[in-house]
């Protein structure tokens, strides 16, 4: 089964190129302009061992929001395309990743119902160059498009760049886990027959 998708959105604000393969082996080239953002998509692709091809051109010297919300769309697009009708998929993953003092769980289901929950410890309204707030409309955006319910919990963490990381890397493992073949599962993992 080929479980890959590629998807392109021009906008006046972005240019956005996507390709991935879901059952790849965490094979990533990102170039989003955004140093750190393509550090955490990376780190998403190696821990989910998808195969990911990332470009984007944004209007950076604005802000980061377009560029990080519109890769979340993009992305997205690709992830439901991939998974196609979802037939035989597992649909459900869940994990729990540390980094270093941060730990966080993040809970998939691929119902084609999007929600996203987003819970972090004490965090306050971000200044500055934060990054806190951009990586929630990445996945905002991302759950929306990919179809997915989506619950991100950071139990613990004081270090942004850890907490981050631990969500991304998370929300790879946990991606990867629901989207599995189960060779039990006819059809798709519901009992109404359908997503």
């Amino acid at each position: 089964m080929d479980r890959t998708a590629e998807v392109a959105r021009k906008t006046k604000e972005t240019v956005i190129e996507v390709k991935l393969d879901v059952d790849g082996q965490g094979k990533t080239e990102i170039n989003t302009g955004i140093p750190f953002f393509d550090h955490m998509l990376t780190l998403f692709g190696a821990h989910g061992f998808f195969d990911l091809y990332v470009y984007a051109k944004g209007d950076i010297d604005v802000d980061f929001h377009h560029t990080v919300e519109d890769v979340g769309l993009v992305l997205g697009d690709a992830w439901d395309r991939a998974l196609g009708e979802r037939k035989g998929i597992k649909r459900y993953g869940h994990a729990v990743t540390p980094m270093d003092e941060a730990l966080c769980a993040v809970t998939t289901d691929l119902s084609k119902r999007p929600f996203l929950v987003y819970n972090l410890p004490g965090q306050g309204p971000c200044a500055g160059d934060s990054f806190m707030p951009l990586a929630k409309e990445f996945f905002r955006a991302f759950s929306t498009r990919g179809g997915m319910n989506l619950h991100i919990n950071v139990l613990y963490g004081e270090n942004e760049h850890h907490i981050i990381e631990s969500i991304f890397k998370a929300a790879g493992r946990s991606l990867d886990m629901a989207a599995q073949i189960d060779p039990r599962i006819t059809g798709v993992l519901s009992t109404k027959g359908a997503l």
